[in-house]
């Protein structure tokens, strides 16, 4: 199958999964906490059991890592060299507060790196997709529109897109280096989009987050031309450790 046509699939099934989401957003529902005490709801579930069956049935030959399905280990996991990276619910706190800012991620990984993703916010209506081979883009409605990275000077009014749930202690000595800051506060993999439409000029991430939460939406921020980089500016990877904690890293359209 094409990237064309494989990323049109991977849309309709993050909008499949939303569809499960949204009656259960829309009432009282379950919430339990995990060891590391993140929550997960009834919806993380049911969105995660539509996406393992379709992507197994969409591609049967790739291993699914999905953060409620994540217990795989190393040995393991070092031998993928392409596989899904699934979240059924970035932003498991915005969706407890009822703000909308939750999102489903769906990336395809090769050798470590996101070539293909779909971020989309069944409550916002809108989502982000995006192929290596074919570029990047966001649908809300009928209307899709590309997306193309207009690089900006490091210097003037820049905004800096943060977490909504999980201010950084980190982040205010980052942000010294800038004159001017605006601060936009997102929740979700939102924040890596923002970037990629210009909306914001950086995504700086000083605090923790995990390979599931980041991988649909840097496929999108790249491909639309943001860089995606750790602190150091060395590049952000995937499954190239045991741990699924990624390290500090920054989204820019900033140029130095």
């Amino acid at each position: 199958m094409n990237q064309t046509d494989l990323l049109e699939e991977i849309l309709m099934l993050a909008r499949k999964a939303g569809d499960e989401i949204m009656p259960i957003y829309a009432k009282d529902f379950n919430i339990e906490y995990k060891a590391d005490e993140s929550p997960v709801t009834d919806a993380d579930i049911a969105a995660h059991k539509v996406i393992v069956k379709g992507l197994t049935a969409l591609t049967p030959e790739l291993p699914i890592l999905s953060e409620e399905s994540a217990n795989i280990d190393w040995p393991t996991r070092q031998t993928w060299q392409q596989y899904w990276l699934v979240d059924p619910i970035d932003g498991t706190k915005e969706f407890i507060k009822k703000n909308g800012e939750f999102t489903v991620n769906i990336a395809l990984i090769s050798n470590g790196k996101p070539i293909l993703g779909v971020v989309h916010a069944p409550a916002l209506n809108v989502s982000y997709l995006a192929a290596e081979a074919i570029g990047a883009f966001r649908e809300c409605g009928e209307a899709r529109i590309e997306l193309k990275v207009t690089h900006k000077p490091n210097t003037g009014k820049i905004n800096v897109v943060g977490s909504r749930s999980h201010p950084s202690p980190d982040l205010a000595a980052y942000l010294e280096q800038f004159d001017d800051v605006e601060m936009i506060p997102k929740g979700s993999s939102l924040k890596l989009c923002l970037v990629a439409e210009g909306q914001a000029d950086i995504y700086p991430r000083l605090g923790l987050t995990s390979e599931w939460d980041t991988g649909a939406g840097h496929a999108v921020a790249a491909i639309a031309g943001a860089t995606v980089t750790q602190i150091d500016g060395s590049p952000l990877l995937y499954n190239q450790k045991e741990s699924y904690l990624n390290p500090y890293f920054v989204v820019s359209r900033l140029t130095d």
